[in-house]
C-alpha cells in the first residue's frame, strides 16, 4: 500500500507531501487545482512498477515509467510537465507500507528519458486502475484503436489501460467475499448487469431476460458497471490500488452514497482507494464512515496560494470550499425563510 508521497514542481502543483496514507484517501480542490494531475502521476508511478518485467517485455523500469508518463499526460515532451520557473525540476517520491520507496526527477528540457534516483520496490503482480469521470464502454473500441493501433494522442493511457482491463472475461468460481458482496450491491443499484457479448462483440445491459444496447443505457449505470466488471473478472485483487476521478459524475445523490459504502467494503478487503471529488455527498458520507468505523480517512485539499492542507475525517468535517459553500447556502435559506 502507498504510505507516503512527496511531489514538487508538477504542473499546477508546487509542492505536496503527505504521510500515513490510509485505505481510503480523499482529494479536494477547485477546478484547475491539480486533483486529476495528482491522481494520474500516482497512478502512472505505481502502474509502471506493475508493468515492469511482465511477460516478455524487455524494457527497463526507466523506459516503462517514461512511456507511461508520456502516454498518460500526452505532452510533446516530459519536460512540459515541470512547473514553469528557472531551474525547476519535477520531483516524485513514493513510499510503500513495506518501507521500500521509489524516487525520480527530471527537468524542463527532458524529452522522454528518465533515470530513477532510487527504486527498491518489489515487483508487483497486482493490477491497479484509474477510473475516469466518463464511462468507457461505448468508446472501448475507439479507445483501443487510437491508443494501441494508431498510437495517436487523444485517449490517454488511463483510458487504454481501463479498456484493456475490461476485456478480461468474467471468471467463474468463488470470488473474494468482499468482492461478491460489492458486486451484489452494485448490481442492485442499477437493477441489472452489464456484460460483454462475445457473439456480437458488444457490451449489453441485461435486466432479467431482456437485453438492451449499451448505447441506450444511462451513463451512470455504465459507470457503475465498470467497477462491477473489474471485480467480476478478477482484474482487481485485495492488493490493488484504485484511483477514482469524480465518482459523483452522472450519479444520483443516493447512488453516490451507496457507492461510498461499497468502496468502504472494498477498502476493508485490502484495496487502497484514492478519490478526487467536488461532491458534498462524497465528503459527508466518507465523514460518516470515518466516524462510525473509527477509521482515519485523510483529506488533501488545496488552500490559498496553492498550498495543500492535510486533514482527517476521523477528526471532523474538513475546512474546504465544498463544505463552506453548503453552509453558506443553508444560511442563505434561513435568511430567506425568516423574511
Amino acid at each position: 500500500m502507498l504510505k507516503d508521497f512527496d511531489i514538487e514542481n508538477f504542473g499546477p502543483i508546487k509542492n505536496i507531501a503527505v504521510k500515513n496514507l490510509q485505505n481510503i484517501n480523499l482529494i479536494l480542490g477547485k477546478n484547475g487545482s491539480g486533483k486529476t494531475f495528482l491522481l494520474k502521476i500516482l497512478y502512472s508511478t505505481i502502474k509502471s512498477q506493475e508493468e515492469f518485467g511482465r511477460g516478455d517485455d524487455k524494457r527497463d523500469f526507466a523506459e516503462v515509467l517514461a512511456d507511461k508518463l508520456y502516454w498518460t499526460f500526452q505532452a510533446e515532451k516530459l519536460g512540459d510537465l515541470v512547473a514553469r520557473g528557472v531551474g525547476n525540476r519535477l520531483k516524485v517520491s513514493v513510499s510503500m507500507s513495506d518501507n521500500t520507496f521509489l524516487a525520480y526527477e527530471f527537468g524542463q528540457d527532458t524529452t522522454k528519458k528518465i533515470a530513477p534516483i532510487h527504486n527498491n520496490l518489489p515487483k508487483r503482480s497486482y493490477n491497479s486502475i484509474f477510473l475516469p469521470p466518463k464511462e468507457v464502454l461505448t468508446l472501448e473500441k475507439v479507445i483501443l484503436k487510437s491508443a494501441l493501433q494508431d498510437k495517436a494522442f487523444g485517449f490517454d493511457a488511463t483510458y487504454a489501460d481501463l479498456a484493456l482491463a475490461l476485456r478480461n472475461p468474467t471468471m467463474r468460481g468463488r470470488n473474494y467475499d468482499a468482492f461478491m458482496k460489492s458486486r451484489q450491491l452494485l448490481e442492485k443499484m442499477f437493477e441489472g448487469r452489464v456484460e460483454f457479448d462475445s457473439g456480437s462483440d458488444k457490451w449489453i445491459y441485461k435486466q432479467g431476460t431482456s437485453k438492451f444496447s449499451i448505447m441506450t443505457t444511462a451513463e451512470g449505470v455504465k459507470k457503475i458497471a465498470i467497477l462491477d466488471t473489474l471485480l467480476g473478472n478478477r482484474y482487481l485483487t485485495p492488493e490493488s490500488v484504485i484511483f477514482i476521478d469524480e465518482p459523483e459524475s452522472a450519479l444520483h445523490p443516493s447512488a453516490i452514497v451507496k457507492l461510498m459504502d461499497i468502496l468502504e467494503l472494498l477498502a476493508k478487503s485490502g484495496i487502497q482507494i484514492f478519490i478526487a471529488s467536488h461532491s458534498y455527498y462524497v465528503v459527508k458520507k466518507l465523514f460518516l464512515i470515518a466516524q462510525k468505523e473509527k477509521i482515519s480517512i485523510p483529506v488533501l485539499s488545496e488552500q490559498q496560494d496553492k498550498v495543500w492542507d492535510f486533514q482527517d475525517l476521523k477528526e471532523g468535517m474538513p475546512d474546504t470550499e465544498i463544505v463552506n459553500e453548503s453552509i453558506r447556502l443553508y444560511e442563505e435559506e434561513l435568511e430567506v425563510s425568516l423574511k
